[in-house]
């Protein structure tokens, strides 16, 4: 019934846009976490009016849809659990316009999140969230997560750049919420609830994102230290002199030697722990700023305090920081990655308890990210025989990182693998109301279904 049901969607879409081969579903099954489900078939719309004939007939007919941008989440987001139809909007990748008065740019949600900073910046502009996975992450992938990202600290996640959707609803129905102005307060705000909805109440199929001027100048550091705690102490004097940093990012002694090894670029391989940073702005200002941070963690005895001098020597230390998933892989075969946030003034006590439960379990557990914004991406690794210790090492991170004040994620979102972690940090009543939503949005249930709530958990996560 459900493949004739199938066939009937595919008369409705133009040539190409419907596919349903065994070695095309098993493309569209997973993302870059461990779970993979088979879709019935991938739809590939080319505009907003066959993204909502695919919605309003899988709503008419029951069957379930999953939207797609790159496929590079890593909680499970865009895995078709439930089956059914994926929504890939990769062919909806175009750029519609740069309103350089305005400063904003008109995007469908394929567009790849560089290559809307490149776009830009030609003219002048930028859009400052760089998401780890921005070289082939797609802006809209990036509205439904609310992604960060390293440059969070001063600019903030996706959200503050979001100033208008075009909306399709379940049903088929076509919305539009937010303008071109920068105020905007006429009727309900209904733009924000899609923004880090992960698909679950609608498709977004254009998007108004805010632009800034491009800071004139930048210039990076790395400064190394003994131990790690002092490194995470290091952040929060930082933050409390008045240096508001572009970026702050640290990373462990394991990061440190296994991208040494995966790179050869002289990192200091002796150190427990290292601050990346950079500030932008007028030449005067960042030269300030920057003096500043290096007296700062001057104070606490830093192994090193190296100033970038060139571009080239600020693209090799961008580049370690990007490359730390690929280096992972040379420690242990798996690894679970979370991506916890905390309190800014509370990373030292959660550094001190990852590294406590690393040792007690005998597990290699390292740790990366954005220390400027709390966001602490910890990597649980290993290998087959450690797998058991490796699951109990989350769950005793996760409930650390409530106890904490943290949330169980900052920037990856709940998808499938973290849901029977939720009540962590969403209380009973709270998470009867975003259900009501879903509900309103959504009443067949048919957008991206078994995600995020708990009492929908099926055991897949880990």
């Amino acid at each position: 019934m459900r493949k004739e049901l199938l066939q009937q969607l595919k008369r409705l879409l133009p040539d190409g846009a419907f596919l349903d081969s065994p070695e095309v579903l098993v493309g569209y099954s997973y993302d870059s976490q461990a779970v993979e489900s088979l879709p019935e078939a991938v739809a590939l719309p080319a505009s907003t009016e066959e993204v909502a004939i695919v919605l309003a007939f899988c709503n008419t007919n029951g069957i379930p849809v999953t939207a797609r941008g790159a496929g590079s989440g890593t909680t499970g987001g865009s895995v078709p659990l439930a089956g059914g139809v994926v929504l890939s909007l990769q062919r909806m990748n175009r750029i519609l316009e740069i309103d350089e008065e305005n400063f904003l740019a008109i995007v469908e949600p394929g567009v790849i999140t560089a290559e809307l900073h490149k776009a830009v910046e030609a003219k002048g502009l930028f859009y400052p969230p760089d998401p780890a996975s921005m070289g082939f992450s797609t802006i809209g992938g990036n509205i439904a997560e609310n992604a960060g990202g390293m440059r969070a600290i001063k600019y903030g996640c996706t959200a503050p750049y979001v100033m208008g959707l075009e909306v399709v609803l379940a049903d088929g129905s076509i919305i539009r919420s937010g303008s071109k102005c920068i105020k905007d307060v006429v009727g309900f705000a209904t733009m924000p609830l899609f923004i880090g909805s992960e698909g679950m109440l609608g498709v977004i199929t254009k998007a108004w994102m805010r632009l800034l001027p491009l800071p004139a100048v930048k210039k990076t550091a790395r400064i190394a230290f003994a131990d790690l705690n002092t490194a995470a102490r290091a952040v929060t004097a930082v933050l409390r002199s008045g240096v508001i940093p572009s970026t702050l990012e640290f990373m462990d002694k394991v990061t440190l030697n296994t991208v040494e090894a995966h790179l050869n670029i002289g990192l200091p391989i002796e150190a427990g722990g290292m601050l990346l940073i950079e500030v932008d702005g007028s030449e005067r200002v960042v030269a300030e700023d920057m003096q500043r941070i290096i007296e700062v963690c001057a104070a606490l005895s830093p192994m090193e305090s190296i100033v970038a001098e060139s571009a080239e020597e600020q693209a090799l230390l961008w580049q370690a920081r990007r490359s730390i998933p690929a280096s992972l892989f040379r420690v242990r075969p798996h690894r679970y990655n979370e991506d916890i946030v905390v309190p800014r003034s509370r990373i030292p006590e959660m550094v001190e308890k990852i590294q406590e439960i690393a040792t007690r379990k005998r597990l290699t557990i390292v740790s990366f990210g954005h220390a400027g914004d709390g966001n602490i991406h910890v990597n649980v690794l290993f290998n087959k025989e450690e797998e058991q210790s490796a699951h109990e090492a989350v769950v005793e991170i996760f409930h650390a990182t409530a106890e904490l004040e943290g949330r169980i994620t900052g920037e990856h979102g709940v998808g499938l693998s973290k849901k029977p972690f939720f009540h962590l940090n969403v209380d009973a009543a709270t998470t009867k109301l975003m259900r009501d939503l879903k509900n309103l949005f959504d009443p067949k249930n048919t957008l991206n279904p078994n995600k995020m709530f708990p009492d929908q958990d099926d055991g897949n996560g880990h």
